[in-house]
C-alpha cells in the first residue's frame, strides 16, 4: 500500500452540512491523486469562514483531511501567529510521517519557511516539493527568496513551472494538472462548435485584485475605441476579492458589459469558457496559472502577461497574445490585435494548442510521478 501525506496551506472549509470541502483546484487534482495511492492524508488549513462556492469536498475516504490553524497574512500579529503554532504543526507532520511512505509539500507558503527545514533535516522520507509559484520571480517576499534557496540546496526532487536555464538537477518541469480526459473530450467538440463572430465574450479568472490584472482590464477595455467596444459582448470577471465593489462601481460608466460572478463552481467556470472566444489574464506574477491551459481547451484565445513559464508555453500570434508591457495601453494593443483575427485566423490559433494541452491532464501527471519520481 502506498500512502501519501501532503502538507500545504490550501484552504479547507466545514460547509453548511458539515462537510469538509477545499480550495476546488487543489482538491480536484488530489482526489486524482488517488490512481497513484492507495491511501493519502493531506495536512492543510481549515478557516472558520463560509466555504467559497468553488470548494469541493474529497472524492474517496481513502482521503484524510488533518486541519491545522489557518495562520499567516501580512501584519505582524499574522508572522507572530505562524510562531506560536510552529510546535503544534511540526508535531502533527511528524506523526503523520511515521506511517506514510512519500510526502508532497507544496511550496511557496508561510509555513514553508519551518516546514522545509524540518523535512530536509528531520525526515528520511521518500517525497518531493511542488514549487507552484514562479521560480524566476523578480523581488519576490523574502519567505519565498528562503524557500527557494532551501530547495536548491538539497537533493530531493522539485517540480516547478516551465524550462529555465540553468535550473538544479533535482528541479523538475511539471506541467500543473486541471483538465480530465472527459474535459479534454468536450473541449473538443467546443472548439468546433464554437461561433468566432461579432460580439465576442472575454473572461477573466482569479482574485479581483491589481496585481491579477483586473485593474488593467477594466482601464484598457474602457480605453478602446467606441468601433472596438461595439465588437465586445460580455466581460465575464469570475473570482472575488475585496475591491470587488469598486471594480463594479468603475465599469458602471464603461459602454462594455462585465459581469462580475463571484465565485463560481468548476463546471459553471467551464461553461463561460465555452462562451468566451478569449481569457485576460495581464497579471504581473504567475507560475503557469490553470485557468490559461483550462480556458484553451475550450477555444478561449489567451491574452496574458509573458511573466514567469506562460512564455514557454504562449507564443505571440500563434496560439495567443503576450503582454512584454504590463499595462493598459499594451493591453489595449493587444485586444485590438484580437478583434481583427478573422474566423481561420482564430481556427489556426485554436488547433495549435493540441501541441501541448495534453499535458495538462491529470493522467499524464499522475503518469509522470510513477515514471520519473515514484
Amino acid at each position: 500500500m502506498k500512502h501519501l501525506t501532503i502538507i500545504s496551506h490550501t484552504e479547507h472549509y466545514l460547509n453548511s452540512d458539515g462537510m469538509i470541502v477545499g480550495l476546488g483546484s487543489t482538491i480536484t487534482e488530489i482526489n486524482h491523486l488517488l490512481q497513484v495511492f492507495d491511501k493519502i492524508t493531506h495536512i492543510a488549513m481549515l478557516h472558520a469562514s463560509s466555504a467559497p462556492p468553488n470548494a469541493l469536498p474529497y472524492s474517496s475516504d481513502r482521503i484524510k483531511f488533518v486541519p491545522i490553524t489557518a495562520v499567516g497574512g501580512p501584519t505582524l500579529a499574522d508572522k507572530v501567529s505562524i510562531l506560536k503554532n510552529i510546535p503544534k504543526i511540526i508535531s502533527l507532520i511528524r506523526k503523520h510521517l511515521r506511517s506514510s511512505d512519500y510526502f508532497q509539500f507544496r511550496a511557496p507558503t508561510g509555513i514553508g519557511v519551518f516546514v522545509i527545514p524540518y523535512l530536509i533535516l528531520f525526515t528520511s522520507k521518500n517525497g518531493w516539493f511542488k514549487y507552484a509559484g514562479n521560480w524566476k520571480q523578480e523581488h519576490a517576499p523574502l519567505a519565498y527568496r528562503f524557500q527557494k534557496w532551501l530547495l536548491e540546496h538539497q537533493s530531493r526532487t522539485i517540480t516547478i513551472n516551465g524550462f529555465w536555464d540553468g535550473q538544479p538537477q533535482q528541479c523538475l518541469s511539471f506541467e500543473n494538472p486541471c483538465l480530465t480526459t472527459i474535459e479534454m473530450d468536450e473541449g473538443i467538440m467546443s472548439v468546433e462548435e464554437k461561433s468566432f463572430r461579432c460580439p465576442f465574450n472575454f473572461c477573466f479568472v482569479g482574485r479581483l485584485e491589481p496585481a491579477k490584472g483586473v485593474d488593467l482590464i477594466i482601464d484598457a477595455i474602457s480605453e478602446l475605441a467606441s468601433d472596438e467596444q461595439q465588437k465586445i459582448g460580455v466581460i465575464h470577471i469570475v473570482g472575488d476579492g475585496e475591491r470587488m465593489p469598486f471594480y463594479k462601481q468603475k465599469t458602471e460608466s464603461i459602454p462594455v458589459k462585465f459581469i462580475f460572478h463571484g465565485f463560481l463552481p468548476r463546471q459553471k467556470v467551464h461553461e463561460i469558457y465555452k462562451n468566451s472566444q478569449a481569457i485576460l489574464l495581464p497579471s504581473s506574477s504567475e507560475g503557469f496559472p490553470k485557468v490559461i491551459a483550462e480556458g484553451m481547451n475550450y477555444g478561449c484565445i489567451p491574452i496574458v502577461s509573458n511573466v514567469s513559464s506562460i512564455g514557454h508555453y504562449i507564443t505571440d500570434g500563434h496560439n495567443g497574445f503576450l503582454l512584454n508591457h504590463i499595462t493598459s495601453e499594451g493591453l489595449k494593443a493587444s485586444l485590438n490585435r484580437f478583434l481583427q483575427l478573422d474566423r481561420d485566423s482564430y481556427e489556426v490559433m485554436t488547433a495549435s494548442r493540441n501541441d501541448f494541452i495534453q499535458k495538462f491532464t491529470y493522467a499524464y501527471y499522475n503518469q509522470r510521478l510513477l515514471d520519473i519520481i515514484l
